[in-house]
Parts: C-alpha cells; sequence; structure tokens
C-alpha cells in the first residue's frame, strides 16, 4: 500500500502526517498538491490522506471550500471505485462538506477551540481501520480543533448504526462512553466514522500525533497498522 497525502493552502498536519507514514510505519508516501489533476499513479489498493489544518483559512465553513480543489475530483473519484480515503480533524470536515462522508462537524458546544489528549473506544473490529484494534482497548490520542461536534439527522444516524459506521467514541480513560467524556458536544460522543462501503474514513483526533515513543505515546499507530493489515489480508 502507498500513501498519498493532499497538501491544501492551511494545511499544517500534513508534514506530520508524512513523516509518520514515511519515516515511522517504513511507508511509500507521494505529496498531492491541492490544484493536481492526478494521483501520481495511485491506485485502487492505495490511501489518500486529507490532513488536519485549515484549508483555506477555514472560511465560510471549515473545509466548505476545499472541496472544490481540483484534486478533490481525483479523490472521490477514487473513494467511488473503492479505493481508501482517510481524512483527519479539517480532511474529516472536507469529507463530509464533498459527501463522501454523511454529516456534518458543528462548532464545538463550549465555543471554543479545544486542544488536549482525549479517550477512545473503538465500537467493532470490522473495519479497515479498526481490524487491529480491541473493544477493550482505551486509545490516548490528542484532538485540536473548534468545529469537531459532529451531527447527522435521525434517519442518516439510525442507517449508520445499522451499517455499523461508526468506528470511535469519546470515552474516559476506562472505557466508558459518558456525556463527561465527550469534549465537543458530539452526537453519541462519535469522534470517528466510515461511509457505507467501508472505504472512506473520517475522524477528528490525530493519530499522527501519538505514533512514535519520542511523544510518548504509540496509540495512534494501532490505526496505522490496522490499516496496513487489513489491506494485506485482502491482497
Amino acid at each position: 500500500m502507498k500513501f498519498g497525502v493532499v497538501v491544501f493552502p492551511g494545511s499544517n498536519c500534513d508534514r506530520d502526517m508524512i513523516h509518520v507514514l514515511q519515516d515511522v510505519m517504513k511507508q511509500e508516501v507521494k505529496v498531492l498538491w491541492h490544484k493536481d489533476h492526478n494521483l501520481q499513479g495511485l491506485t485502487t489498493e492505495d490511501c489518500i490522506v486529507l490532513p488536519g489544518g485549515f484549508s483555506y483559512g477555514d472560511y465560510l465553513r471549515c473545509g466548505a471550500i476545499a472541496k472544490f480543489s481540483p484534486i478533490m475530483q481525483q479523490v472521490i473519484e477514487h473513494a467511488n471505485k473503492g479505493g481508501y480515503v482517510f481524512g483527519i480533524c479539517n480532511g474529516f470536515q472536507i469529507l463530509c462538506e464533498s459527501g463522501l462522508l454523511p454529516g456534518a462537524l458543528l462548532r464545538n458546544s463550549n465555543q471554543k477551540f479545544i486542544c488536549k489528549n482525549v479517550f477512545l473506544t473503538a465500537t467493532h473490529s470490522d473495519s479497515a481501520l479498526t481490524r487491529n484494534i480491541s473493544q477493550d482497548d482505551v486509545l490516548k490520542i490528542p484532538i485540536a480543533h473548534a468545529e469537531g461536534r459532529y451531527y447527522v439527522d435521525e434517519a442518516t444516524l439510525k442507517n449508520m448504526k445499522k451499517n455499523g459506521q461508526i468506528l470511535f467514541q469519546y470515552c474516559n480513560d476506562e472505557g466508558d462512553v459518558t456525556p463527561e467524556a465527550n469534549p465537543n458536544g458530539a452526537l453519541l460522543n462519535i469522534a470517528g466514522i466510515c461511509n457505507e462501503s467501508r472505504n472512506v474514513f473520517g475522524m477528528m483526533p490525530h493519530p499522527e500525533r501519538a505514533a512514535e515513543e519520542d511523544l510518548n505515546n504509540v496509540d495512534g499507530r494501532k490505526l496505522f497498522e490496522s490499516l496496513l493489515n487489513f489491506n494485506l489480508v485482502e491482497q
């Protein structure tokens, strides 16, 4: 599996992501500029990553302008063909704005920017992103956002539950999903989801900021390991 990391004006986690994928996970990485019209040879066996940051200054709504970048047409086609796409923080917002994922990310319930470690639990292991994560695991992953409150209408939420599209929920350090453990007011403590086809993923926490010993936290590495191992099994 190769990775393509898209860089938008205002991206600020692209180099972090490239470092983790290339230097920590030892994978081949292509840097994709937002004005590119091709994916530099990436195929449906590969994964495109939309990193965190403030694409186009977060004008209008977060991700609302980025969805019109030339590269996004290629990303959408890649996803529609079954290729993997992974959006983190602002990347998650862009995927929702682009219609590749359902719902929207609203302003945090406290109306403030939040930057801190949170705890996550995986709802199931039936996805490429959670394959190596037990439901007993409690992952400590940092967040850094002002618009991370996930929301979706009731009918869509019912369908997402039925299809197992809710991947991660905010929890306490013992793994209990409680209102107190919800940092931004997200519906059902939702921290990460996927599409119905399970090849497009989005989450607000930053696993790339918790993927190496130098940071005293490797919990985030489990997500990348899951994706790589899942791909090997599928092949």
